[in-house]
């Protein structure tokens, strides 16, 4: 089993291994999106417009890691449609990648003075810190699942139910490659069980679990027959990317809760590459997949789009892919992005001075005027939400 590498190099370097053989060919995105009004990627006026938001949280070791013993948090963030009508709603379940768990500020300068001192000991130390499962009493955890409130109030919007769940004991485990997209996949089947059971009887783990998102306090939220599991898509970022992927691939579907059924999988800057080079483990045949990746990724490369073009190559169903110019990989979650002032959030794009404005990949010589943080989330919201509407929704001219 290989260990968390917390040394410089892998918190800095690019996340990438040897690109595979098939083609890194992308779609653009068109000019509109990328620098028009808000206007133009804003959901029409038509569908539910208001749109609720509640919490629910199992306990931070709500199970242990199979093989290794870490605990693992059942947590997530929920955004429905106030007025759910009478039809059961498609699911969409959002999962963040890897980063930081713990806000602990005195860790991160420490963390920043001993790279500067290159004294990689107490790197180290305080490298534990930040990744710590769960955080020291009186550190609060940072909130990874949060980071795409944005798109699942967008989705929600549009008549889907959406669950961003945390995966900050996964983070901080000592699973690595392959068994953590599968400790990943199986904190999605974990949750859609749960999910199952309250929409089928209101019983379960989630019943009278739910709390306001703004305040904390308990909410009933009645979802029986509200929440159609055999209508889920799934979205992945880094190497929740990864996670969705082994969760939706062909030998995993045994996996599956009964009565669910996964029919649209979006891989948002996929971390494939710290995973195997060997596709059969993610090979999907039959679920519609999207991938998308920012030409100015400083953690994920262009190896994103030519893995998941291998795994998908049998597909018989949709397969698509798009890079988006001036995009990088932490701006698509708020919580990593500098604007909130979070622990650990930064730009992880490449510079040039004598280049202001523009960024590109760690290595690259191909330059794009650099999308906001507002900006590249609104881009990536688009398509994630004509994606979810073309497979899950009413959106078949998507």
């Amino acid at each position: 089993m290989k260990h968390a590498d917390t040394s410089t190099a892998a918190r800095r370097r690019p996340l990438r291994a040897r690109a595979l053989t098939a083609s890194a060919a992308a779609l653009v995105v068109p000019q509109a999106l990328a620098g028009g009004p808000a206007a133009a990627v804003t959901p029409a006026a038509q569908g539910p417009r208001g749109v609720t938001s509640v919490t629910y949280d199992l306990g931070d070791q709500a199970y242990r890691l199979p093989g290794t013993g870490e605990p693992v948090e059942i947590a997530g963030t929920v955004h429905y449609p106030t007025d759910l009508g009478t039809a059961p709603r498609p699911l969409v379940v959002q999962l963040h990648g890897w980063h930081e768990t713990c806000a602990d500020r005195a860790a991160e300068q420490a963390r920043s003075a001993a790279e500067r001192a290159e004294d990689w000991e107490a790197f180290a130390a305080a490298s534990a810190k930040l990744f710590s499962w769960p955080c020291a009493p009186g550190t609060r955890p940072i909130a990874n699942d949060r980071g795409y409130d944005y798109l699942g109030e967008q989705l929600a919007r549009r008549g889907f139910v959406v669950v961003s769940i945390r995966a900050n004991g996964i983070n901080a485990s000592s699973v690595w490659g392959d068994e953590n997209a599968s400790a990943r996949a199986d904190l999605i089947n974990r949750h859609l069980a749960l999910w199952q059971q309250l929409s089928a009887s209101g019983r379960g783990g989630l019943a009278g679990a739910f709390r306001d998102a703004a305040t904390g306090k308990p909410r009933h939220v009645d979802l029986r027959h509200r929440v159609d599991l055999n209508n889920v898509g799934t979205m992945g970022h880094s190497r929740g990317g990864a996670g969705v992927t082994w969760q939706a691939a062909d030998r995993h579907k045994d996996q599956w809760p009964t009565g669910v059924k996964v029919r649209a999988v979006l891989a948002l800057a996929p971390a494939y590459n710290v995973m195997t080079e060997d596709t059969a483990a993610y090979e999907t045949t039959k679920t519609p997949m999207a991938v998308l990746r920012g030409t100015c990724d400083g953690q994920v490369g262009r190896e994103a789009f030519s893995f998941a073009a291998d795994a998908t190559a049998r597909s018989t169903a949709g397969f698509h892919r798009l890079a988006i110019p001036g995009a990088n990989h932490n701006y698509f979650n708020t919580e990593w992005s500098p604007r909130s002032g979070e622990v650990a959030a930064r730009d992880d794009a490449a510079h040039d001075a004598d280049r202001p404005g523009l960024c590109t990949e760690p290595g690259g010589s191909a330059y794009a005027p650099q999308l906001t943080e507002a900006d590249q989330r609104r881009v990536g919201a688009a398509y994630a939400e004509a994606f979810f509407r073309r497979y899950l929704g009413d959106g078949r001219r998507f």
